[in-house]
């Protein structure tokens, strides 16, 4: 079967045979096929689908041809899909990179440390600023390879792992890809709900993953009132890992409440991915000092340490003012773009979520019929089903490709998909 998912002759979405059937064509016993399956759900290649069966997850994680796991747009078609920043409004790099090569000299042979204590201390600085105490720091190659390096170091296969819902996609599935089990945690405007949180961690939860500004998909961020009971109920759990993911930064526009050491074991893991370029794959991790320690050592023992080369390249981006200036332009113009498309939505009687962020989540009561009505509109959204687990059904819309021109006529376009007109009356 996983052959199949790599060649592509099981699709995502595709039903597997049922268990007593696959057993009587293979002439096996119907407990050997479940054992398979087992096997498949626990490395995140199929998920149970309750009455549906087991099917293959809609991004499994094995190499797949790509054009598999989400259909490009229609020639034409404006892709709102894509989860990206706007290439258009990102800092250049050029004048810095090459500043960097006069700078550097001859190349250099392997890190003496896995972070340059230059950039450590300017990245404690910009967290302190934010109330983040940070006495450790690493880095990782990313907000998801930090957060998959602190599951792997505490969590074991089969443990149990509290996300939002509807959440992260790229989380979720490698949630699975662990062989962890999610618990859903529902999410409003402000964050995880305290009574999800509570619910999560009494059905078992060893880890609580929180975004704490530009959630997605809702755009979700932590007020100050539900950090203060977040941190309540977490207080003391010595055995519950916090993670924190603030991927947004300086474009949140919106103060940080950070639940950062309301747990012995807690780590808060900041990328520059969103603000400066998704090619720049380096996220500072601070934390408590065991936590720290974990996935600096496991570091060492594998990748090494992040590019010097990267770490100084972001130290640059960190202490140009020009660029500050870029960054903070950018968040003027997601927040005026997503505020807008809220609002425009909103006068057309349309709920949509969209406090922060570069995206907007819109509930619609069926996902595929309001994607292929706008796909066929010139308009591509992404479905929410790759974003939930029991929450109620929905679309992202990403902003970073909208200009405020679009606004309105986008707007007509998710009502008229949302609630399409019914068939004309019958006249005899």
């Amino acid at each position: 079967m996983e052959t199949g998912i790599r060649t592509g002759a099981l699709a995502p979405g595709d039903a597997l045979p049922a268990v007593r059937a696959l057993a009587a064509e293979l002439a096996v016993s119907p407990a050997t096929v479940a054992k398979a399956y087992q096997e498949l759900r626990q490395r995140g290649l199929v998920v149970t689908a309750g009455r549906h069966g087991t099917r293959v997850r809609p991004r499994p994680p094995v190499a797949t041809r790509r054009a598999m796991l989400m259909p490009p747009p229609l020639p034409g078609a404006r892709n709102l899909s894509s989860g990206q920043p706007d290439s258009r409004l990102l800092p250049p790099l050029g004048p810095h990179l090459a500043a960097l090569a006069a700078e550097i000299g001859p190349p250099s042979g392997y890190a003496a440390s896995a972070v340059l204590p230059e950039l450590a201390d300017a990245a404690r600085a910009r967290l302190a600023a934010d109330g983040v105490p940070a006495g450790e720091i690493t880095v990782t190659g990313g907000a998801l390879d930090g957060i998959e390096r602190l599951l792997a170091a505490h969590l074991r296969p089969g443990d149990a792992v509290a996300v939002e819902d509807p959440g992260w996609a790229n989380l979720l599935d490698l949630v699975a890809a662990l062989g962890l089990r999610a618990i859903g945690v529902p999410v409003d405007d402000d964050g995880p709900t305290e009574p999800g949180a509570r619910a999560a961690l009494a059905a078992g939860a060893r880890a609580l993953i929180v975004t704490s500004r530009a959630q997605s998909p809702t755009g979700a961020a932590v007020s100050a009132d539900r950090a203060a009971a977040l941190r309540t109920l977490l207080a003391g759990r010595a055995d519950l890992l916090l993670i924190e993911d603030d991927h947004a930064a300086e474009l949140a526009r919106v103060p940080l409440h950070s639940l950062a050491g309301a747990t012995p074991a807690w780590a808060f893991v900041r990328s520059v991915s969103k603000p400066y370029g998704p090619d720049l794959r380096l996220a500072v991790l601070a934390g408590d000092e065991a936590t720290v320690a974990r996935v600096a050592g496991r570091a060492q023992v594998g990748a090494g340490w992040v590019s010097t080369v990267l770490q100084r390249l972001v130290l640059a981006l960190w202490r140009d003012p020009a660029t500050a200036d870029l960054v903070r332009l950018a968040g003027e113009s997601y927040e005026r773009r997503r505020d807008g498309l809220v609002a425009a939505l909103a006068a057309r009687g349309l709920a949509a979520h969209g406090r922060t962020g570069i995206n907007v989540w819109v509930p619609v009561p069926d996902e595929t019929v309001a994607v292929t009505a706008l796909r066929d509109a010139g308009w591509s959204v992404a479905p929410g089903a790759l974003n939930r687990i029991a929450a109620a059904p929905g679309i992202r819309i990403t902003v970073s490709s909208l200009d405020e021109a679009d606004l309105a006529p986008f707007a007509d376009a998710v009502e008229r998909a949302v609630r399409p007109a019914g068939p004309a009356p019958f006249t005899a």
